[in-house]
């Protein structure tokens, strides 16, 4: 079941406070710090193609794929004046795509979605048998702490011009998944409103898990930063930005 179906078409609007452009600079400032040059880009779990517009607008040649083919839709509608894009449904965990990159990326906590250790092992283990030699892996996760402590078992309301949601959570401390139960009300035309319930589960990994999966997947460098600068993560670090060198 694509659990993105309906969620595609409200994606953009509940993101509107991420800026993808600063996140694009950032990982240029990434490639400028580890001296890479990518030509080649695999982005994983690409969304509605946020981040993939400016990548493609620097001219990178990009290979973009996601699980749903809804969001994909999204992406294509932004993409497909750009020549150097080609978009792809696959999954993180087994995609096969018969090529190698200079860079792999995935970016907005979309590794907390493998909920699975073994999984998250596969999806490391492939992200290296498609990475050139001295290819960099770039990722962020939502922290232990922000997915225990932040988000939690906490509420939370917003209010915005075409949609109306609340967001419920549940964290279990057995699993360290945190469980996200979230109702929309959403208008196109702003008097009519029309209610869908999405589900959604990250697990908390400890940073210390990370590394040790990616070390056992085969990369040999592998630094964590507070994202979106290179300062050593905190206890209460919320989002925690991977680097990973094959």
């Amino acid at each position: 079941m694509d659990i993105y179906n309906r969620f595609a078409n409200i994606y953009d609007e509940l993101m509107m406070d991420f800026n993808y452009e600063d996140w694009f600079n950032y990982i240029e400032q990434i490639f400028k710090k580890y001296n890479k040059e990518p030509k080649q880009i695999l982005e994983m779990a690409c969304g509605t193609g946020n981040l993939s517009y400016y990548l493609a607008k620097q001219g990178y040649r990009l290979t973009c794929f996601d699980l749903s083919s809804d969001m994909l839709s999204k992406a294509y509608e932004k993409l497909r004046k750009f020549k150097n894009v080609k978009l792809i449904n696959q999954n993180m965990i087994n995609f096969n795509l018969k090529e190698s990159f200079d860079s792999i990326i995935s970016i907005c906590d979309s590794i907390n979605y493998i909920t699975e250790k073994e999984d998250l092992f596969k999806t490391f283990k492939n992200v290296w048998n498609h990475l050139e030699d001295d290819g960099i892996f770039i990722f962020d996760i939502n922290s232990h702490y922000k997915l225990k402590h932040i988000i939690g078992n906490n509420t939370f309301i917003e209010d915005k011009e075409e949609v109306f949601y609340s967001w419920q959570n549940y964290y279990d401390d057995n699993e360290d998944i945190c469980e996200f139960y979230l109702t929309f009300f959403y208008s196109e035309d702003g008097e009519n409103f029309e209610r869908f319930d999405e589900e959604h589960r990250e697990k908390a990994y400890e940073e210390d898990e990370i590394r040790e999966l990616l070390k056992e997947a085969g990369f040999r460098i592998i630094d964590s930063f507070e994202a979106f600068g290179f300062e050593k993560t905190k206890d209460e670090t919320e989002r925690i930005n991977f680097v990973a060198i094959k």
